[in-house]
């Protein structure tokens, strides 16, 4: 049997590998998963991105779910945050169409159940076990029992009126906040929620045309966001990606305050406000050094997992604890939320830079950022697992470990979302773990290419 699922849901070229087809088979496998579950044809909430493939793929997704005797309700362009809030508010389960940060011509599908999670492991198997294996025939509803579909307009509303009782009555007057919203799917909600809270917004790429998303801005092109800052004279920049669920900020002085940073600032106020879950922070093993090194600093614990959000919230479950994330922007605050949120974790910044009086720049001083340097080598899917046991890579990784011991680190991952094994060095300097993580990446590149 093949896999589908990633770590981040189903995700790849939208009509090639995510295809209307597929796209109708998970429809159905899912439904009749989440029927045979609630013992009853489940209620399930969609939403898309602001992707050209949105509209085909959740037409395709809709004929699915119906099929089977379920009742779709569309909630239109939306972030996934908001379907996650949705689904375990009205919901026995939610659908949300996005490849997050990736190019528009991508696009993904990731299921969340009715408490506001991703599908745990076991059911992401079962439905694939229908789509693969073909492991019985899922039955057609007919007559009566045909699912319907209806559209709905109003849970834009209900996600930010929610994210704005997250500020527990803080206002932020006075703060001069710009946003960029990556021609995606906070282009509404975000600009809404900080006028909501009385803040002075500036808004850039806020016009999508379904080819647009990620083109340049957004969380993972933070540049933009660092020369908006500047022409707008603004106190705090923040950048979402494609479907809202990551933050990278940018300080008044046009600084990049990355999710390990972000993290931090939280982590250490809460914790001056009793507020921090057993005094500890969940991170991956990506997490810049200086975050660890940082957090031991001000006496907060520090637990590290596989790459992944999905990861991070199972070990905050598991555990109790109430902040955890992933460099890349992914935060959770499960105090507020069950998946990671950027608009959230942004107000929960601005809150705390209004309630303390400080700029950012004076609040970023929890950690200090050891030189970091990622390269993607670009590796077939079917090849990046092989890649990671290859013993000719193994031991120029090896060669490197050591070369970096005590004073940085080497780590290598396949991406659970594309074509790519990411290559991580840390040390203290910057053209010298660049020029390794290059030859690193080239070299497993041209073993595989």
């Amino acid at each position: 049997m093949g896999r589908l699922f990633g770590t981040d849901g189903v995700r790849g070229l939208a009509n090639s590998f995510l295809t209307p087809e597929l796209a109708f088979d998970l429809g159905r496998a899912g439904a009749y998963v989440l029927t045979k579950k609630f013992k009853h044809s489940p209620k399930i909430v969609i939403g898309t991105d602001t992707r050209l493939s949105g509209d085909m793929l959740k037409a395709a997704l809709t004929a699915g779910m119906t099929s089977v005797g379920a009742s779709v309700t569309d909630a239109g362009n939306i972030p996934t945050p908001a379907i996650a809030y949705i689904a375990k508010k009205h919901f026995d389960a939610g659908v949300m169409i996005s490849a997050s940060h990736n190019k528009f011509c991508d696009n993904g599908i990731k299921f969340f159940s009715s408490d506001g999670f991703k599908l745990s492991d076991e059911l992401e198997n079962e439905i694939e076990e229908y789509i693969f294996d073909k492991k019985s025939e899922i039955p057609r509803s007919v007559n009566e029992d045909i699912g319907t579909f209806e559209i709905c307009e109003y849970f834009l509303d209900d996600y930010t009126d929610y994210l704005v009782e997250t500020a527990e009555g803080t206002k932020l007057g006075g703060l001069k906040i710009a946003l960029d919203c990556s021609n995606g799917a906070t282009f509404e909600s975000a600009p809404l929620v900080f006028h909501m809270l009385d803040a002075d917004v500036f808004v850039t790429a806020n016009e999508p045309d379904g080819i647009n998303i990620n083109d340049g801005v957004g969380s993972t092109h933070i540049e933009h966001l660092t020369e908006f800052v500047k022409e707008c004279g603004a106190d705090v920049g923040f950048a979402f990606d494609g479907d809202g669920d990551r933050l990278i900020c940018v300080d008044e002085n046009g600084n990049v305050v990355d999710g390990d940073m972000v993290m931090s600032i939280l982590a250490h106020d809460m914790k001056n406000n009793g507020k921090l879950n057993k005094n500890t922070v969940v991170a991956t093993v990506m997490s810049n050094l200086g975050f660890f090194n940082g957090c031991q600093k001000h006496d907060i614990e520090t637990v590290a997992t596989k790459v992944g959000d999905r990861y991070v919230l199972e070990k905050m479950l598991e555990d109790g604890y109430n902040i955890g994330g992933e460099q890349s922007g992914h935060i959770i605050l499960t105090d507020y939320g069950t998946t990671g949120d950027g608009t959230l974790t942004a107000v929960q910044l601005a809150k705390c830079i209004k309630l303390s009086g400080k700029k950012l720049s004076e609040l970023n001083t929890v950690m200090k950022l050891l030189p970091q340097v990622l390269v993607n080598a670009k590796i077939p899917n079917d090849k990046k697992q092989d890649c990671m046991v290859n013993p000719e890579i193994a031991a120029r990784i090896k060669e490197l470990e050591q070369k970096y011991s005590g004073s940085g680190r080497v780590l290598t991952r396949p991406s659970g979302t594309e074509a790519l094994v990411r290559v991580m060095i840390e040390g203290e300097n910057l053209e010298e773990i660049g020029n390794d993580a290059k030859e690193l990446a080239g070299f497993m590149e041209a073993y595989y290419n």
